[in-house]
């Protein structure tokens, strides 16, 4: 491992965790889901979820004010009634808040961050990970935390082991049912749990001899948006790596992912990794998935990594539910045995 990472306190029974709007202000049209949320990680962590300053004004306010939401991280960092952090929902527009967010800040007040999808820009990679502050990538507020019907015990369980359980070695471990279904978030369906279906368990597409590095990565979109920008992580930071990608409910054609893995060739970062996560992708037929692990395969091969271990159809972000990652937590990755450790 070339980089190491700061792990933040953990989030204890009675933490007081800030609830952020990072991207999308949306959450003021689903206030009754957002309570949800809040009552939910009471009940199942012993958490107070509280809102920073700007996070309910809006979402016109808040597409204006990108200075607002880098406020508010800043606010949640430096306040020391706050423990940890996390996100109320993704959105398109994180990028924008770049120019204004702090590092320093950051390094200097290291706390837990949990989110996913657009957060992948200002918090999972360009801030925290930048930082030297390990990061978490699972559900968010408005999600899985808020789930119809109550939060299914497979996130409760992988939030408890990477959040708030004494830090110890763990198997990641494939959902046994997952659900991709759209249902309003309306008070009316709130306590009606989504239909489900079995899982159907993991994909390793390649790969023998066991590996370890620590994880990185995020949304694939997101990183597009934030490849070539300021926030790109450094070389150092990528090597060694096991990248993580889900791609979100804009279902990128196989081709697309394709082409950003090979995009990923031409910097060196695949020549430099150690492993490869990938998960279920949202809205895809078998067809497609078909498709895109004859893309994923290809380019590596073109990469000249024909070795590299590859696990898919994985339960991150954008099905549910979802496991709750470390970035920047040393994993294992064991082909022959099929397993996934997260050893530190």
């Amino acid at each position: 491992m070339s980089v190491s990472f700061i792990r933040p306190p953990r989030l204890k029974p009675g933490a007081r965790v800030a609830a952020l709007s990072l991207s999308s202000g949306f959450v003021t049209e689903v206030m009754a889901r957002y309570q949800a949320g809040v009552r939910q990680c009471a009940k199942e962590f012993g958490w107070e979820v509280v809102p920073t300053p700007n996070a309910l004004r809006g979402p016109d306010f808040l597409y204006e004010n990108p200075q607002a939401r880098a406020d508010d991280l800043h606010w949640a960092l430096e306040n020391p009634d706050v423990h940890g952090l996390v996100s109320i929902i993704g959105g398109d527009d994180s990028v924008r808040v770049l120019p204004h967010l702090e590092l320093e800040t950051i390094r200097r007040h290291p706390k837990a961050f949990l989110g996913y999808s657009d957060s992948t820009v200002t918090l999972l990679l360009l801030q925290f990970l930048r930082a030297g502050v390990m990061a978490y990538h699972g559900p968010a507020l408005l999600t899985d935390l808020a789930e119809s019907g109550g939060m299914n015990p497979f996130v409760v369980e992988g939030v408890r082991r990477a959040l708030i359980n004494d830090p110890e070695p763990f198997d990641l471990m494939p959902a046994p049912e997952w659900t991709e279904l759209h249902q309003p978030w309306t008070p009316e369906l709130q306590d009606t749990r989504r239909s489900h279906q079995p899982g159907e368990g993991w994909t390793w597409l390649q790969g023998t001899e066991p590996a370890e590095g620590h994880l990185i990565g995020g949304c694939a979109e997101v990183l597009d948006m934030l490849n070539g920008t300021p926030g790109w992580p450094d070389p150092e930071v990528w090597r060694g790596a096991v990248m993580v990608l889900e791609t979100s409910e804009d279902v990128p054609p196989p081709a697309q992912v394709g082409y950003w893995l090979r995009n990923y060739a031409a910097q060196g970062i695949l020549q430099g990794l150690s492993g490869l996560l990938l998960a279920r992708p949202r809205g895809y037929t078998m067809g497609q998935k078909h498709d895109l692990y004859t893309w994923v395969k290809r380019v590596l091969k073109e990469a000249g990594r024909e070795d590299l271990p590859v696990v898919a159809n994985m339960d991150l972000g954008h099905t549910s539910p979802q496991l709750t990652l470390p970035l920047g937590g040393l994993t294992r990755l064991d082909p022959l045995a099929g397993r996934v450790t997260v050893t530190a």
